[in-house]
Order: structure tokens, then sequence, then C-alpha cells
């Protein structure tokens, strides 16, 4: 009967079912309009929206009851054909919680999917530097060191656990979603790549992430 208990409870916390659901302010956003429309994209020129670009993230309550609309709202605002992305991370919406959308271009179709509470568990030695872009840094563009291959640990939709190894552009896309929500932005990547001769990203630890962990 303990084994029984402790095992529940394990799986209790490892879906989320610990984390707070939203806030009032984030069900007012979230709710503000319908699930065809889309959300305001915060932009790094606005300082209250960059204050919120900057925050760390939390993880969100995968039975939360505005999470559905939470994600198809970011979906359409990702899709959007005058300005359309790859991935989108809710902070970039406004909410500071652990959701994202990645266009897996890893897979036949290159289907967008939906992934909560992600977490990178590790990173390949390998590097590789590609040009980025965010939908929240309007009119910059840069090449960003980026581990090739990661490995991430994420819900979808339906609540079903994943762990899995990806490598090349998905995987940059992975990472960029991810840096958002630990308010970190890509241009973060460029100043420190300028600034430092240490590697900014290796299999064993992200010294820029420490620095930015260290100071919250």
């Amino acid at each position: 009967m303990k084994k029984q208990l402790l095992g529940a409870l394990a799986l209790f916390v490892m879906t989320g079912a610990f984390a707070q659901k939203m806030t009032d302010a984030e069900k007012n956003l979230v709710t503000g309009g319908d699930a065809k429309s889309m959300i305001r994209v915060l932009q790094v020129t606005n300082d209250a929206d960059k204050k919120i670009l900057q925050s760390l993230s939390t993880d969100v309550n995968l039975k939360d009851e505005q999470l559905p609309l939470l994600l198809q709202r970011m979906y359409n605002t990702v899709k959007d054909p005058a300005n359309t992305g790859v991935g989108i991370a809710a902070p970039q919406v406004g909410i500071n919680r652990n959701v994202i959308w990645v266009q897996r271009f890893d897979k036949p179709g290159e289907p967008f999917e939906a992934c909560l509470n992600p977490k990178i568990t590790w990173r390949s030695a390998l590097l590789r530097k590609g040009k980025e872009g965010c939908l929240s840094i309007p009119d910059v563009r840069g090449d960003v060191l980026r581990n090739y291959t990661i490995r991430i640990t994420y819900y979808d939709k339906e609540g079903k656990y994943h762990d899995e190894m990806v490598e090349g552009f998905t995987a940059v896309i992975f990472q960029h979603e991810t840096d958002h929500l630990l308010g970190i932005l890509f241009t973060d990547r460029l100043a420190q790549q300028e600034n430092e001769t240490v590697a900014p990203v290796n299999e064993e630890v992200d010294f820029f992430l420490a620095k930015k962990l260290k100071r919250q």
C-alpha cells in the first residue's frame, strides 16, 4: 500500500498537478478572445512587455480549465499569415507558464506540436550556428550557437508524457522556446557569444543559464 501511495504521489507531481492554476490576471488575458482569435505578442521595445519576457516561468497545471483556450490562441498567433513563426512560448503572449508550440521539422508533414512543462535534460557537446529571429524582437536576426542534439521531456495536449532525442533545426526551435521560459532571449545568447571566450553551451552545463538563474 505504501509503494502504491508513493507511486501515485510521484505521478501526481510528474503530471504538474501540483502546479498552481492560472491567476485571475492570466485567465482574463486568455479569455479576452475566443478560440478563433490571436493574442498580442509582447515586444522587447516595450518596458512592461520586456519585464515579462525576462521573467522565469512556472509549470502549468495540466488540468487548468483555461489551458485549451490558451493553446489554441497561441497556435493562431504563431500561424498568423502576416507574421508567422516556427515556434512560440507563453511568455510571449503575457503568460509566464511553461507552455510552447514548436514546428516539428523532424516529422512527416512538419506539424506544429504543443509541449507542456518542457525540460531539456541533456545537451550534446556538438554545436551548430544558425540564423535566428523572434516574434518579440522585431527586425533583428543573428547567428546563435546551439546544441546540435538535445534530450527533452514534455507533456502533449492530451497529457501524455514524452522523452525524446531531437536534433538539427527542430532542436534549435526547442532551445529557443525553452529559453523564453527561463527569461532568456536569443539576443542575450548573441551578446554572451561576443563577450565571453567560454563556449555558451555544452554537455555539462549551460554557463549562460547558470548565471541567469543565479541572478533570480
